[in-house]
């Protein structure tokens, strides 16, 4: 008895056996302290700068947490898993939301800001040069970072510096002989080339003066001139020679009662009216659904076509008696090392009807690109021939699983070699790739490169210039958005969630599908 009972507390105080550390962990825990270290470093001055507290908060407290898990030597799985979830949360989880939050909005070109920032835009783009105004020699410089003006009165020689706050006047600046300023204390005096490449930011700087502002106009002048719009808090209105333009919340411009607004607005939340406009405006809804079955075609035959042809290859260098097999495999992935943007406007002008190679190879005369059954078939081609070297790839690992024993099984009860496919191989394999086939197919489908390097959605009818027959969605989404002078990211958003929506469905029915499969021939 006294024995066991030494024996079991010498077995309650053994001291356990240390964690070795590794080479890796400790590099990996240094990396994740420097990332972290270095976005607080980062982030942090701008957002004390904008009075961002809510978003310094979660900064802070962010990097505490990551900190505190880093230089302690417990909780090691979450040590492994945060730095998943973070790349998740930014990568995937924050655009989808991103993404769908916009389309609930008008953002885009003429609504980027908020109402302030409109009315400014207005006002100062109305400027014009009143008779008799002054006139300024302008010289642009850098003041901790921010851009001012550099005025030289001709008359008095004085010079003046201008800022969005105002003008000022400025002592100890050397002017040359051409009233231009080559230097002045504790300002940066950018050169014609400098100045030259910031023309849209000197463009857009404003001195405010009791009679107007003072614009540029060029590079080495600067006028002061009036608004012919201003903006009247009294009314909520904008007012000027051409008439009253109340604020209309709901959609973000100023209007007049003809129901003409203005050019500049600013970001509202407009609730369903992007998605609204994608299913009752006859211009997208009437070319919708044409668009939407092309897409499916064009997915469903790249996905099935790669497959085929992969498979098939890597049945045929998969069979023992086959040799050369090294040599085979390495030709056979080269389409898919090469860069896919490259290959698709190489495959663009071997298309071309007067000196493309396929034509001239062929002795044909078909203007592949120029008819919409051709640019079809000839889109289709191009991305097999892309795509099967990644079904060849993946087939041949998958091949590699499946026990020999199990075709000469088949054989042996009398099945033929095409039975024994259909019935062992074929249906294994679609077990273990149909999680990939979707994958293909979701890519497939919104494979943007694939038409706008090739045939950027033509050919186009002539009742329908906005729509082409090799239009996906994706294409058809970014000419309606992006195509017309203008960027309607609100807009764009609210159809990607549509297009989301019908990738979602189909993957969602087609992975019951899998699961349903894998019950089969578990």
């Amino acid at each position: 008895m006294t024995l066991d009972v030494r024996e079991a507390v010498e077995t309650r105080e053994a001291p356990r056996p240390r964690r070795e550390v590794t080479t890796a962990f400790v590099v990996s825990r240094i990396a994740v302290l420097a990332v972290t270290a270095a976005v607080l470093l980062y982030a942090a001055p701008p957002l004390v700068a904008s009075r961002s507290w809510t978003a310094l908060a979660v900064l802070a407290v962010t990097a505490a947490v990551l900190a505190f898990l880093y230089l302690t030597r417990r909780f090691i799985p979450a040590k492994y898993l945060i730095p998943g979830t973070v790349f998740l949360i930014a990568f995937q989880v924050f655009p989808v939301l991103y993404t769908v939050s916009t389309a609930f909005t008008n953002f885009g070109d003429g609504h980027r800001g908020d109402k302030a920032s409109a009315i400014t835009a207005i006002e100062t783009g109305s400027v014009r040069q009143a008779p008799g105004s002054p006139e300024y020699s302008l010289t642009v410089a850098l003041r901790d970072g921010e851009m001012v003006f550099l005025l030289v009165d001709p008359k008095t020689k004085q010079v003046s510096l201008g800022t969005g706050e105002g003008l000022t006047g400025l002592s100890g600046a050397q002017v040359g002989v051409t009233g231009k300023v080559l230097s002045a204390p504790g300002l940066t005096v950018l050169k014609a080339p400098e100045a030259a490449a910031r023309a849209q930011e000197v463009s857009a700087l404003a001195v405010p003066t009791r009679g107007g502002v003072i614009k540029a106009n060029g590079l080495s002048r600067a006028v002061e001139g009036r608004a012919a719009l201003t903006y009247d808090a009294a009314c909520d209105c904008v007012k000027g020679e051409g008439g009253v333009w109340k604020a209309d919340e709901s959609q973000g411009y100023f209007v007049n009662a003809e129901g003409e607004h203005l050019a500049q607005g600013w970001q509202v939340n407009v609730g369903f009216a992007n998605f609204a406009r994608v299913l009752t405006n006859p211009t997208i809804s009437g070319y919708f659904a044409g668009v939407f079955g092309w897409n499916l075609v064009f997915a469903l035959a790249s996905v099935a076509g790669t497959f085929a042809l992969g498979m098939s290859v890597a049945l045929a260098l998969h069979h023992p008696r086959m040799r050369g097999t090294k040599a085979y495999r390495i030709a056979l992935i080269l389409p898919y090392a090469m860069p896919a943007f490259a290959m698709l406007l190489v495959w663009r002008d071997m298309f071309n009807r007067d000196f493309g190679l396929i034509n001239q190879f062929f002795g044909l005369d078909v203007d592949w690109l120029g008819q919409a059954s051709t640019a079809r078939l000839a889109v289709i081609l191009v991305n097999l021939w892309l795509g099967f070297p990644y079904m060849f790839l993946v087939t041949t690992g998958a091949l590699q699983a499946i026990p020999r024993e199990l075709t000469e099984a088949a054989s042996i009860d009398g099945a033929t070699p095409w039975k024994a496919f259909r019935s062992v191989t074929l249906p294994l394999l679609l077990v273990a790739l149909t999680p990939l086939l979707i994958s293909s197919f979701a890519f497939n489908f919104n494979n943007f490169n694939a038409i706008a390097l090739t045939t950027e959605g033509g050919p186009f009818p002539a009742e329908s210039p906005q729509v082409g027959s090799t239009d996906l969605l994706i294409t058809y989404t970014f000419r309606l958005a992006f195509g017309t002078g203008g960027a309607q990211f609100g807009f764009a958003a609210a159809i990607s969630v549509f297009i989301f929506a019908i990738v979602a469905v189909i993957s969602a029915v087609a992975f019951r599908r899998t699961r349903r499969q894998e019950e089969v021939y578990a």
